[in-house]
């Protein structure tokens, strides 16, 4: 039989196996990642190589340079992960892997990475969506987690408000209508003169400073469940280069503490907004900004006076990870979906 049969045939299989062992395989972006995940909630191991360190002489990720790391570093953590969980390849029942979103180049290392194991093993390759995987990271923080809930997905990427009906059946309520809120926190770093990663350090930088600077803004689409950030990023970019060219002093902590607080605000009107229109019982954060404590915090307060559970992932599963994408994709096999073949390429674009 060709792979593909083969592969179907096992696929099929796995939907009743009483412990599904998945190998996962992430590279989106500037993480190399691969973990061992078991039936969607037991991580055995789940290894990142981070490039932070190189990208942070660049201010930012480069593509070409992240690529060239996933396939010097893939290998190599490949082999850390069987390792630390104790597993062979041959006790592998599934690859999983990232085909989108994310850097194409990158991508492109991940998944024909997975294709070629998958392939070698004789197992199915399961094509897994960077989107649904952060969703995934609360299902190994919290084993009793389940669907129906409301999800905010609020990463480098994406910034979403998503009705998550079943494992693997989404509704998009609202979304940014230009940049994300990661994506403004990294431009509000730059301007500032902070190192990449700019979410992390604007963060820190805000703890020393007061809600007490004016930015020439106003809140964008107030009666709408879709986010507006490109207006906040400006705001913020003018007050300082008007600063610096007057020469003027200011305080660069007040400055990120006023831009966090007023990206938190636009946040979670949206979010109390939905939980009212849907009736949702439960609210789940998703993505590496999920990990802003500050954020946390007011989303707590907001679901406690609204009745409403809230669930984040553990700090180490809200960035990139394999972890995620192979809980999520355990789901994908329960639900007879994701199996791909040999023609799997990436996407630098998924829908949610």
């Amino acid at each position: 039989m060709s792979y593909e049969e083969v592969a179907k045939q096992k696929f099929e299989a796995l939907k009743t196996k009483k412990d599904v062992l998945i190998l996962s395989v992430e590279s989106s972006c500037d993480e190399t990642s691969i973990a061992l995940v078991k039936n969607g909630r037991e991580v055995l191991s789940n290894i990142i190589s981070s490039q932070i360190d190189i990208h942070k002489l660049y201010g930012g990720v480069v593509p070409e340079i992240a690529s060239r790391n996933h396939i010097k570093n893939i290998s190599g953590v490949l082999e850390e992960a069987l390792n630390e969980a104790g597993k062979t390849l041959e006790d592998v029942d599934a690859v999983a892997v990232t085909y989108g979103a994310g850097l194409i180049g990158a991508l492109l290392v991940g998944v024909n990475f997975a294709k070629t194991l998958a392939y070698a093993l004789k197992v199915p390759l399961i094509a897994v969506s960077h989107v649904h995987g952060h969703i995934g990271a609360n299902y190994i923080s919290h084993k009793n987690l389940t669907p129906p809930f409301l999800c905010l997905m609020v990463s480098g990427g994406h910034t979403a408000i998503v009705q998550v009906e079943d494992y693997c059946s989404f509704k998009l309520l609202g979304m940014t209508v230009d940049d994300s809120v990661g994506e403004c926190f990294d431009k509000v770093a730059r301007v500032l003169g902070l190192y990449y990663p700019g979410g992390p350090n604007v963060e820190r930088l805000a703890k020393n400073g007061e809600k007490k600077v004016k930015f020439n803004y106003h809140t964008p689409l107030p009666n709408s469940l879709d986010f507006s950030f490109s207006g906040l990023k400006t705001a913020v970019v003018n007050y300082v280069h008007n600063k610096e060219q007057k020469g003027e002093e200011f305080s660069k902590a007040d400055v990120a503490m006023s831009f966090q607080e007023l990206a938190i605000d636009e946040l979670e009107s949206k979010v109390a907004m939905a939980i009212k229109k849907v009736g949702a019982k439960k609210l789940v954060i998703a993505g590496g900004v999920g990990a802003n404590k500050a954020l946390r915090g007011r989303l707590e307060k907001t679901c406690k006076s609204l009745g409403v559970e809230m669930f984040a992932p553990d700090l180490k599963f809200c960035t990139d990870n394999a972890a995620m994408i192979g809980s999520i994709a355990y789901y994908y096999i329960l639900a007879g979906i994701g199996l791909a073949d040999l023609t799997l390429t990436a996407s630098p674009v998924v829908p949610i």
